[in-house]
């Protein structure tokens, strides 16, 4: 099985406004974005589990032109709230990059 960090040239997180959190994984081509596109690990249920959100509201958004898939989830609680950890949400990807993908 690929590792996400093997398949895409780039994976970033970044805020979407105070309340979200977006994903956007760069694969290196269309061939890799078209076989993993809707790859189930992937899932609603991992960014629950890593990030402790609600699958239900977990959103992907595939963009075919750019060979990209974005994935957002409402942040656990606003941005510059006294129990921020990671504010610009810059760092929350890297728990992403070993995920094997089916």
């Amino acid at each position: 099985m690929a590792k996400v960090r093997e398949v895409c040239r780039h994976v970033r997180s970044k805020n979407a406004g105070p309340f979200w959190v977006t994903f956007d994984f760069f694969f290196d081509g269309p061939e890799n974005y078209r076989k993993y596109r809707d790859s189930p690990s992937l899932s609603p249920a991992l960014f629950a589990r890593l990030y402790g959100t609600d699958p239900a509201l977990v959103k992907r958004i595939p963009v075919d032109d750019l060979s990209i898939v974005k994935i957002s989830y409402p942040r656990a609680t606003p941005q510059g709230g006294m129990e921020e950890r990671d504010m610009h949400s810059g760092q929350q990807y890297v728990r992403i990059l070993d995920v094997e993908l089916d």
